[in-house]
């Protein structure tokens, strides 16, 4: 039940990653990913399933082999089930960028139905994941076409990833 919660999680994350994309005119391909990757948060937590969709390539599939049509099932049915979804993008890591396509790992830090307010009050526990996001560029606009995900232990998060995790929730490294 907890991998199919983060699983739907992801997805909902990885729409919200395409919108940012779409929406940044002007900048640099690099410029656009890696706003997107650090707003994303925030528009998961609005629960924007139709602003997720419209950013899934036509051609969207993930590691578990859900096309676009099913993954907004399950994105759907994960906010229903969540009445609160905090996420915060530790880091993004740009791999490759040869466009119309592009490459890249970012790392995020999620709980669900925790009242923003305790956030830093209270040391609740996170679940971490690395995503690996394959986007692609169609009509001058980022779109994901592949996601695939993994819990990471803190251990393993980047080392940029760990320094904000640590600023996010004050965690006293000595």
């Amino acid at each position: 039940m907890i991998n199919s919660c983060r699983t739907r999680f992801f997805i909902v994350l990885l729409f919200f990653l395409a919108f940012f994309l779409v929406s940044c005119v002007g900048k640099t391909d690099e410029d656009l990913i890696l706003e997107l990757m650090d707003k994303i948060g925030g528009y998961a937590e609005k629960k924007d399933i139709e602003s997720i969709m419209m950013n899934l390539a036509y051609d969207y599939s993930d590691f578990e082999g859900r096309d676009k049509r099913k993954a907004k099932q399950m994105v759907e049915e994960y906010f229903r089930q969540y009445r609160g979804i905090v996420i915060h993008v530790l880091s993004t890591r740009i791999v490759e960028i040869d466009t119309p396509e592009a490459s890249v790992e970012t790392e995020v830090a999620l709980s669900s139905g925790a009242a923003r307010v305790f956030r830093r009050l209270v040391r609740f526990s996170t679940e971490n994941y690395r995503l690996k996001i394959n986007l692609i560029k169609r009509n001058e606009q980022w779109q994901v076409q592949f996601a695939e995900w993994r819990y990471v232990t803190f251990d393993e998060l980047f080392p940029e990833s760990l320094t904000i995790f640590n600023k996010i929730f004050k965690i006293d490294s000595h």
